[in-house]
């Protein structure tokens, strides 16, 4: 029988072309040392000439590269239209951020100031807006407090609240630039979309519960430590009768308002080129309305009180308070970070340019650690203010500064006419604000169908951030996350191969009808990578889909064999067995018959095998090949394939290698075949019950191997 010609017919017949002639040679890498590596990339860093310091500069500072190209008559409307439409939305955010972060609001608008200045000169993303967000208000203020609360007031109560907030700070950005010199940016990768979209949700929730208070009036203790979301419903509902009815009548109609004016600026968004400045409105006309109806002094509303205009003078931030405040401001830094890149990545994709991580991380790191010098708090960027910035058509950061100017021009002139604003006015903008993350739950049913593991992780976030603590639930959101991952790779999907009728492809049996069983094989998948966690399941899936367990079998034939032997010898002995007692104990001997004679083992996902996954698969090929059952490997990548070769897999000087390893399902099945076709015509009886054991021979056929 030509072997040769029968397989190019078959390649014909299934229009999959011929098999190559020509050996696969894996190239030769040259191994770098760690030591050569470090040595130049060290002369290359300290290397000092006038082109290598301009270009250092000028990656530094971004702006010196845009800036000279700026087109102005194409961008400069734009940007001035972006610029003081943020700016008109940053003044009552500031204000009402304040609150979060239990700080003064003139606080917030220094913030608001200096970060757009220093995101302008070094960030790399032309629409983000960086400034005041809610979540790192939030997280803000619940160490002020703390730290208030254990320590309290050493010169004022405000001198130390903002003292606590400047240490954060600083060492948020210390940290953040940390990252960005040691290139350590991969640690946001961890926080999933899931994760973060949960961890904003959470705290959503948190900052919900804190406004509360302020909506209706009442005077509690913020909340410490774990569950401080329902420590605070249990203290509002205990003081609820101490409501002030004008705080409460004032919430009311300006959450209705706000609302309002959001839905309809939502509905119209296409025919309004610029939003609504609600906030604005709402904040001019209830500060009217407070002070000339006097309702600090009459209703004893609680108001903004006193806000200086002018600056500060610098100073230091509290060296002595750092290490009371060092853990908290990892989780800030990480946030901070997270928010800014993937806010980045996602404008410069949706307008076809390109943002540079690291230096991100750099410019984020510096709006937290210059402004700390200036009584500011944390800051990052917020995808409200980004939305809003790139619908008015903002086309670089020239916007920011027109909105820092904007935040000067209150900060220097306008900022004391916000006397007798209520503080329940701003608690209005923070909960109106929380509109889209809350919204997030009526997308669980959808998320739950798109992807069931993603929506878990989500609530295991959402839930640990609002009903344990913010800094809490990111940190059980990025570990659940990453338990989640293991969990899958542990038992991960497996399935048994069938080939797709007259074509050279094979597929999932159970999910797909008409696929033909592939004779005296069986064609095990394995979904995902083969390490210490999972090969127990790996075994396992494996003896249960080919139904044959070799440890077993092979002790159940030696079993047999010795059986068999005592049989032989009492017969021997003349020992009377009755005719149904001999034919039981003749079928009870006859070992377990075997439909198949190979197994091939997809290992298309199989990413990497460790010790653990390299020793398993030896194991296996051991114990079948003591059945007569070969063992091959299909669609090895090659870090697998190397990863075998260390482990010795295919014998001294991987001779075995073109007997158990090939490119193609498809090749490895012909191999198979032409090896049983090749044993039954050398056998000169027929196999039935076990099959006897192939040799190792060179065929010189043209099946498809790893050197073919």
């Amino acid at each position: 029988m030509n072997f040769h010609s029968q397989y190019l017919e078959l390649e014909i017949f299934m229009d999959i072309g011929p098999s190559p002639s020509f050996p696969m040679e894996r190239k030769v890498h040259i191994q770098i040392s760690g030591r050569q590596i470090i040595q130049t990339k060290l002369r290359k860093s300290c290397s000092c000439t006038t082109k290598r310091l301009k270009n250092v500069v000028m990656d530094f500072f971004p702006v010196l590269r845009w800036l000279p190209k700026y087109h102005c008559r194409e961008y400069i409307w734009g940007d001035v239209m972006s610029g003081v439409v943020i700016g008109i939305i940053l003044v009552p955010q500031a204000i009402a951020y304040s609150l979060l972060a239990g700080l003064k609001p003139i606080y917030s608008l220094y913030t608001s100031f200096f970060a757009n200045i220093i995101y302008f000169l070094m960030g790399t993303s032309r629409h983000v807006s960086v400034g005041i967000f809610s979540l790192l208000s939030l997280m803000v203020g619940q160490v002020v407090d703390r730290e208030l609360l254990l320590a309290g007031a050493e010169c004022g109560k405000d001198c130390y609240a903002i003292g606590v907030a400047t240490a954060l700070t600083f060492l948020a950005g210390f940290y953040q630039v940390l990252m960005g010199v040691f290139r350590l940016g991969f640690v946001s990768m961890y926080l999933s979309e899931s994760v973060l979209d949960g961890f904003a949700t959470g705290a959503s929730l948190t900052i919900l519960t804190a406004q509360v208070k302020y909506l209706i009036g009442i005077k509690i203790p913020r909340s410490q430590g774990h569950g401080i979301l329902l420590t605070t419903w249990i203290n509002i509902f205990r003081n609820i009768s101490q409501a002030n009815q004008c705080d409460v009548i004032t919430s009311v109609v300006c959450i209705a308002v706000l609302v309002a004016a959001k839905e309809l600026g939502d509905r119209y968004k296409q025919k309004l080129k610029i939003p609504l400045p609600t906030e604005l409105v709402v904040i001019v006309v209830a500060t009217l309305v407070s002070h000339y109806g006097k309702l600090n002094e009459v209703y004893a509303s609680s108001v903004s009180g006193a806000i200086p205009t002018g600056f500060i003078p610098p100073q230091l931030p509290n060296f002595n308070m750092m290490h009371r405040v060092a853990l908290d401001a990892v989780p800030l830094a990480i946030v901070g970070f997270a928010f800014t890149i993937s806010l980045s990545e996602m404008f410069a994709k949706k307008y076809a340019y390109t943002v540079r991580a690291n230096q991100e991380m750099f410019a984020i790191g510096f709006c937290n650690i210059i402004p700390s010098f200036f009584h500011c708090f944390a800051t990052s960027a917020a995808l409200a203010k980004t939305l809003v910035k790139s619908s008015t058509g903002c086309q670089t950061q020239v916007s920011s500064v027109i909105s820092a100017v904007v935040v000067l021009l209150v900060l220097l002139f306008l900022a004391p006419l916000f006397y007798s604003l209520q503080k329940c006015v701003l608690a209005c903008i923070i909960i109106v604000s929380l509109r889209g993350a809350l919204r997030k739950f009526r997308d669980v049913p959808q998320r739950y169908h798109m992807n069931k593991v993603d929506t878990l992780v989500w609530c295991v976030t959402v839930f640990s951030s609002a009903l344990i603590s913010t800094e809490m639930g990111l940190l059980i959101g990025v570990l659940f996350s990453m338990l989640c991952i293991v969990v899958r790779t542990q038992r991960p999907r497996t399935a048994l191969l069938g080939q797709i009728q007259s074509t050279a492809f094979y597929e999932d049996d159970w999910e797909y009808e008409s696929l033909c069983p592939v004779p005296n094989a069986k064609i095990f998948r394995f979904e995902a990578p083969l390490y210490y966690a999972n090969k127990d399941f790996f075994l396992k899936s494996l003896y249960r889909m080919t139904g044959l367990d070799p440890t077993l079998e092979a002790a159940k034939r030696k079993k047999n064999e010795k059986k068999q032997k005592e049989h032989l010898k009492e017969g021997n002995r003349g020992t009377i067995v009755k005719g149904s007692d001999q034919a039981d104990t003749a079928l009870h001997l006859v070992p377990k018959q075997v439909d198949f004679q190979t197994i091939i083992i997809d290992c298309s996902s199989v990413t990497f095998l460790d010790t653990a996954g390299i020793i398993t698969l030896k194991e296996i090929l051991k114990d079948y090949n003591e059945l007569k059952i070969t063992v091959l490997l299909a669609c090895c990548n090659p870090s697998v394939i190397d990863s075998l070769k260390r482990g010795d897999y295919f014998g001294k000087d991987c001779k075995k290698m073109h007997e158990l390893l090939f490119y193609s399902i498809h090749g490895a099945v012909q191999f198979a075949r032409d090896r049983k076709l090749l044993a039954d015509e050398l056998s000169p009886f027929p196999v039935a019950l076990t099959v006897f054991p192939l040799p190792s021979l060179s065929l010189g056929l043209d099946a498809p191997s790893i050197h073919e």
